[in-house]
């Protein structure tokens, strides 16, 4: 399954979300936005969104930010799937450890950073007023998977019912992989939000 990669543009100021391939397209897609890119932000440590971590940050100098739980994933191949995945990339360490109730500023835009363990143990959402980073977390149709090294199904489960408490039901959803869609449209599509004890 494909991965997601985000450009979050506000007041001449960009973010990266999620760079997982080609570092060379995306910075031609910066090039045209024509403002500083500030940060890379990995919603997980997970090699198919970090991989091009590197190379972008050679070519912008933007800071890598990921929570401090998956730090380790961003340099040892055993532990972000590279080597199970057999890919060979270039990793970098980040420059800033994030912490749930982090705010990150991009030009107006501000984005609560909510740890939402599970699929690895740092996994985080990015949430803004009308929209939501939602990394491996949650898709419109499914989660993350917890099966993988350092997955956990009962952490998920719990992020999921956090979730389900503070997101409304208008704000859109931006996963790492498949569609976005409303909060509105995963609760009615994701069978995961339909267990009884979330």
């Amino acid at each position: 399954m494909a991965t997601n990669c985000y450009l979050l543009h506000s007041a001449q100021e960009i973010a990266i979300v999620d760079p997982g391939f080609e570092p060379e397209r995306i910075y031609n897609q910066l090039k045209e936005l024509n403002g500083k890119t500030k940060y890379i932000i990995n919603t997980h440590g997970h090699i198919d969104h970090i991989s091009a971590n590197a190379r972008l940050k050679e070519l912008t100098r933007a800071e890598i930010l990921v929570h401090h739980r998956d730090a380790e994933l961003l340099t040892q191949p055993a532990k972000n799937l590279a080597l199970f995945l057999g890919g060979v990339v270039d990793l970098v360490k980040p420059d800033r450890l994030l912490h749930n109730g982090d705010i990150i500023e991009v030009g107006e835009e501000r984005l609560e950073v909510v740890h939402t363990p599970g699929h690895t143990p740092g996994s985080i959402c990015l949430l803004a007023k009308e929209f939501a980073f939602t990394g491996d977390t949650i898709f419109i149709d499914s989660i993350g998977r917890t099966d993988f090294p350092l997955g956990s199904e009962r952490d998920i489960l719990g992020s999921l019912r956090h979730l389900k408490e503070i997101l409304p039901d208008t704000i859109m959803i931006y996963p790492g992989h498949g569609e976005p869609g409303s909060f509105s449209d995963a609760k009615e599509l994701n069978p995961f939000l339909h267990f009884e004890d979330l």
